[in-house]
């Protein structure tokens, strides 16, 4: 009893290490979050401004592809306000169950899912938008009327865009990498995204200002859509999956492997990962000699856990042992 109670203390001491680290990151990522709000909405009042004094759609386009940037920003730190406040003993107001709110390891997993929440609101911002963009453009080639070659001033808004968006991208990367988190390395790919698209931007309005063709430019706001819409379907099918509990078959077959490497392990019954928000937990169920005993069978599953831990990264681990029967053993007949 009293190892039992040892035990407890030390894994309250360990999740606290574990959650406060994680909180630290995301401390980081706010910082690299208001960066990407800034950098996207000075990008966005002077692609606008100058979309419209040039009259160009492509330049339009980006600008929204570029106001969805801000959006996503915003949202996902919406999300790591909620994840961060661990003074909150409910979860956006609604009461918890005493098992989850005594322990505050289950309330604060809970919390980082909205991360992931918020992460798949901006993919449903980014396709409502990149339907405008892509409807504008149409409406554009049809309607020949309204079709003009856009001025020069428009090539100094994309290339502003551009640049900024590749320092944005390049200080996305390292954070990301750094700090490990996958929302900010979801961010770094979208603004290399913009940035390409930025870069296809510069160069739609300077073939139609080159070649003086005004259908070009509505042409070029229609590609803009569809790499809007590609980025935000694949933000939302990620981060849907991630909260539909999905999980890497190819990861779980390495936790499967890494967990019968131990001698007392005779084969893992079931295995489940699950994320929360950047976090991974794990459920296992172990097959174990039935005379082990349950000390024994305790230990077993408390090594597991560390070794998945430092091994992996996995913050929690729960591991339940059932009696091994061998297939070879069969019933007698009666």
């Amino acid at each position: 009893m009293q190892e039992r109670q040892q035990h407890r203390q030390e894994e309250q001491k360990t999740w606290k290490k574990i959650q406060s680290k994680e909180l630290k990151k995301l401390h980081s990522v706010s910082h690299h979050l208001w960066f990407n709000v800034a950098a996207y909405l000075l990008i966005s009042v002077i692609e606008f401004y100058l979309a419209v004094v040039g009259h160009s759609q492509t330049l339009r386009a980006d600008a929204l592809n570029n106001l969805s940037g801000i959006i996503s920003a915003v949202l996902l730190l919406i999300g790591i306000f909620i994840a961060r406040d661990i003074d909150d003993d409910d979860l956006m107001g609604q009461p918890l169950p005493e098992d989850i709110s005594k322990s505050g390891q289950r309330l604060q997993l809970t919390r980082f899912h909205y991360e992931t929440v918020f992460t798949m609101i901006t993919g449903i911002i980014m396709i409502a938008i990149s339907l405008n963009v892509m409807y504008n453009g149409i409406k554009s080639l049809v309607d020949q009327s309204n079709q003009e070659v856009p001025r020069p001033i428009t090539l100094v808004g994309a290339f502003i865009a551009m640049v900024i968006m590749l320092v944005v991208w390049w200080f996305n990367k390292t954070g990301g990498r750094k700090l490990q988190n996958a929302a900010l390395t979801a961010a770094a790919q979208d603004s290399l995204s913009d940035a390409l698209t930025s870069l296809g931007t510069l160069i739609a309005i300077g073939g139609a200002l080159l070649f003086k063709i005004a259908w070009l430019d509505g042409v070029a706001s229609i590609i803009v859509g569809i790499f809007i819409l590609t980025a935000g379907i694949k933000i939302f099918r990620e981060s849907s999956l991630n909260l539909a509990d999905y999980f890497d078959p190819k990861a779980e077959d390495q936790f499967r492997h890494a967990i019968e490497k131990w001698p007392e392990v005779k084969r893992v019954e079931e295995l489940n990962a699950h994320y929360s928000g950047n976090m991974v937990t794990l459920d296992v169920i172990i097959a174990v000699d039935a005379h082990m005993e349950v000390k024994d069978s305790y230990r077993l599953g408390e090594r597991i856990e560390a070794q998945m831990r430092h091994q992996f990264g996995i913050v929690d681990t729960d591991v339940m042992a059932v009696p091994w029967v061998s297939t070879q053993q069969k019933k007698p007949s009666e």
